[in-house]
Parts: C-alpha cells; structure tokens; sequence
C-alpha cells in the first residue's frame, strides 16, 4: 500500500480531504455539501484514492456509507497529517507578515568583530522573538546550500550578477586613522605628500610599495607610494595594529566608528579620501524575504545611516 506521503506527493491531497469529510460528516451528500461539491465528484475523489491505495476504504450500501477497517486506520493518521500540513502552511504565511524565527546572517570577519555585535544586540532587544546565529566568515557562503537568510558583502563597484537579490544598505569611504599616540610621538600629516615619511600599516595585497590616490572635497587627487611597515589580512587585525600605535592605515569609516568614538583612532587628512563603496544585504531571489529578514534588513539601513 502506498503512504499517505506518497500518495499526497501524487497529487492526491484533495481526495483525502473529500474522505476524511465523509468519515466525519456520515454521508458523501453531507461531505460535498461541506466542500462545495458535487456527490458525484466527492464520489470520484474517494474511488480515485482507493484506486491508488489499492484497499477499499468505505464500505457503500443503498442507506449508508460506514468506513472499513482499513479506512478507520488511514482516517485517523490521515486527519493527524491533514492538521500538521495545515499548521505547516499558517506557518509559512506568518512568515512573511509576523517577525520571528531564526535569522542566519554571515559577515566578513572585519563587520562580524567592529560593526556586528552592537547593532545584533540592539536588534535583539527590539526584537526578542528572533533568534540570529552569525556565520563570521571571509568565505563566501552560498546562501541556498547553508541555510543562510541574508549575507553582508561590501564593494567599491557593482556587484556581479548572480542568483540572488542584493540591497545597498549603506555608503561608505575608506579613509585614512591612527591612534593619537602615534601621531603625539611622529606628528600629523598636514598634506598627503607628508605620508612617505610615516609608518603605513595596510591590508595585505601585492607585494612592494603601496600606491595612495587620495582625493580632497573639491576633487584634487594626489598619489603617494608608500613602502609599508606592516600588513595584516584584514580590516579588524589592522584597525588594532593602529590602536596600538603601529602607524597610519586605510581603513572603512563604517567599520572604524566604534573606535574613532571610544579615541582609539583619529582620521588622519580627513578632508580626503581614498575610495567609496557600498554595503549591500544578500538574500535569496524570488518571493518576497520574510519578516525577520526585511526587519532586520530595515534596522540596519536605519542604524548606518541615521
């Protein structure tokens, strides 16, 4: 006999309705008026199912429709299945108006460690019926394969096409900091020709010096190449190197903030920049995002740019 799984995968789902309605109802006539049919097709709809099952599940005289042994069982676990699939589906409409649930949500190591956590807290406490998981990763992770709602990606040009709808979120520069107690001891560069004679710390890239084009609020670009003193693999390891006094470095103004409040770090020649580039929320494609998603995805449009 085939499951009641298989048999719903084929197609079957209102067939096993129109049985168990005449089950609880007594009659195919009361059973087709509850369903807004025709005796006729609540009639076809049951010969259907027992054609697939191969067992016959109602027993039919000239007065009366009883169930048979075999319908009594497929009754009762078909009824129990019938309700999961019917809490399953509310289920999946909330989604997409009620904001709760878990919320998986990946980020480069640099926002994971300087700009995640502060914003991940205040979301929570607004919105305590979401449980988030990080995936703190510079891998990119496909969202589909690992489960992911929405992923944080940063980038000075577009994004390259590809299977999933991004959202800027929020503008930002990279910039030049240091900590006040380098530039107490080395001074402050006034002018961006003043670099070569400062310590540069960098994110790792090429090898050899570090070409700077920094450009002023009116336009006026200057290039510097500066031979670095240390490199390191990401914004966070290198926004600490300059904490701790280890010389001037490029960093996102988005993902320095938090120490540029606390004094840790001070622009240096903040009248210029070197890049702009954008945040952009990843979800997947299609559908609307649920609700966790687009509040969450809200809430930091708001925190970054408010």
């Amino acid at each position: 006999m085939e499951t009641l799984g298989s048999v719903a995968l084929g197609g079957a789902l209102e067939d096993i309705r129109a049985f168990c309605a005449v089950v609880e109802f007594g009659s195919i006539s009361a059973a087709a008026r509850e369903l807004d049919e025709t005796k006729g097709g609540v009639s076809r709809r049951i010969s259907r199912l027992e054609g697939r099952l191969g067992a016959a599940l109602l027993a039919r005289t000239p007065r009366a429709v009883t169930a048979t042994e075999e319908g009594l069982l497929f009754h009762a676990k078909a009824r129990e299945a019938l309700r999961l699939l019917g809490d399953a589906t509310e289920s999946a409409r909330a989604s997409r108006s009620v904001p709760e649930g878990n919320l998986r949500v990946t980020a480069p190591i640099d926002m994971g460690i300087d700009l995640l956590p502060t914003l991940v807290v205040a979301f929570q406490e607004r919105h305590p019926q979401i449980r988030i998981e990080l995936l703190i990763t510079d891998t990119p992770l496909d969202l589909a394969a690992n489960r992911i709602d929405l992923a944080l990606r940063a980038s000075a040009d577009d994004l390259p096409d590809m299977n999933y709808r991004a959202s800027g979120i929020a503008d930002f520069c990279m910039r030049l900091y240091a900590a006040p107690s380098y530039l107490e001891r080395h001074g402050t560069p006034a002018d961006p020709s003043d670099l070569q004679h400062h310590a540069l710390a960098i994110r790792r890239g090429l090898e050899g010096p570090a070409p700077l084009v920094l450009t002023d609020r009116r336009g006026k670009r200057s290039e510097i190449n500066a031979q670095p003193r240390l490199r390191t693999t990401d914004y966070a390891s290198l926004a600490r190197l300059l904490a701790a006094g280890g010389g001037i470095g490029l960093l996102p103004d988005l993902i320095v903030q938090p120490l540029v409040d606390e004094h840790k770090l001070v622009p240096v020649l903040p009248d210029h920049s070197v890049a702009t580039a954008r945040l952009y929320a990843i979800t997947l494609s299609g559908l609307e995002a649920p609700a966790r998603v687009r509040v969450f995805r809200e809430f930091l449009r708001e925190a970054l740019n408010g």
